[in-house]
């Protein structure tokens, strides 16, 4: 692995603990181990943005979350992600999203908010071996509520840039990040990925599950669609991972086992036609997973 990576990686982690304290290039620097220049150098080409930029768009995230999640004052939000006054964080909200902070609060639509970058990615298993510590998938019944689906289903051009269905398209990720948590659903979350099935082929797709009486402003590039009725899945599943390490083995395995499950020898049948298919990729937490809608033979 590159050390400039792991160093970009390590300056993007002190940058997201310490952004309300808006560090100096010399402090960021440090914690890189390369001088100011080449520090301020190297992130640019890694990251695609300089390092003030890219903490100024990370403090107004966070000061936008507070705003459409708590009743904090706008004049104590702004002191607290380190803005000198509220003025100045009314003028850096409005050049960057359009519209004030009072504006946002009182109407919080979507925005193209910049979340944490990752510039780590997984090992590529180049020489087709097996990952000898990947546990063997499992699968299990869920059942998941009816519910409507906001959501990426293809490539689109939009006033602030391209989005396309993938945990890789940072737009699409700052929209979905800054939807209200009482907006989404409890179960279908935000950032659930998943396929739909047309003439027998499937179609990434990239969102979150919203309740069925849905009605806020839908982004642009986006669908809503449903309503999905509640159904029972069967989710393929492996436990807590190594994301940088095992990611691709786990992914395959998983997949391996679900794209080619016969649920007739549960008594069930696939019921796509209906519902979409969903995928949860938190390696930390949940591990991955991959949910497949089923119902009686015949029903």
């Amino acid at each position: 692995m590159d050390s400039r990576d792991l160093a970009a990686q390590r300056v993007i982690d002190y940058i997201e603990e310490h952004a309300c304290e808006n560090p100096t290039l010399a402090e960021i620097s440090r914690e890189a181990g390369y001088s100011p220049f080449y520090c301020s150098e190297q992130f640019h080409r890694i990251a695609g943005t300089t390092i003030r930029d890219y903490i100024l768009k990370r403090r107004l995230a966070m000061a936008a979350k507070d705003l459409r999640e708590t009743g904090i004052p706008i004049v104590e939000i702004a002191l607290k992600y380190g803005f000198s006054d509220q003025s100045v964080f009314t003028k850096s909200f409005k050049r960057t999203f359009g519209r004030t902070p009072y504006q946002y609060r009182k109407h919080p639509t979507p925005l193209p908010v910049v979340c944490k970058k990752m510039i780590l990615k997984p090992f590529k298993n180049e020489n087709g071996g097996s990952f000898m510590s990947i546990t063997k998938p499992y699968v299990r019944m869920e059942f998941i509520p009816e519910h409507k689906y906001l959501g990426v289903y293809k490539r689109s051009e939009t006033k602030n840039g391209p989005v396309w269905p993938g945990h890789d398209c940072e737009l699409t990720c700052g929209i979905l990040s800054s939807l209200k948590d009482s907006d989404l659903d409890r179960i279908v979350t935000r950032f659930t990925s998943g396929w739909t099935w047309e003439n027998g082929e499937r179609s990434y797709i990239f969102g979150a599950g919203v309740p069925v009486d849905y009605r806020k402003e839908v982004p642009d590039g986006f669908e809503l669609r449903g309503e999905f009725p509640g159904s029972y899945y069967l989710a393929f599943c492996h436990p807590p991972f190594d994301y940088l390490s095992e990611n691709e083995g786990v992914i395959k395995a998983v997949g391996d086992m679900a794209w080619s499950f016969d649920p007739g020898t549960l008594g069930l049948e696939w019921n796509e036609e209906k519902c979409q298919d969903y995928e949860r990729h938190y390696p930390e937490v949940v591990g991955y997973q991959i949910l497949r809608p089923v119902r009686g033979i015949g029903e």
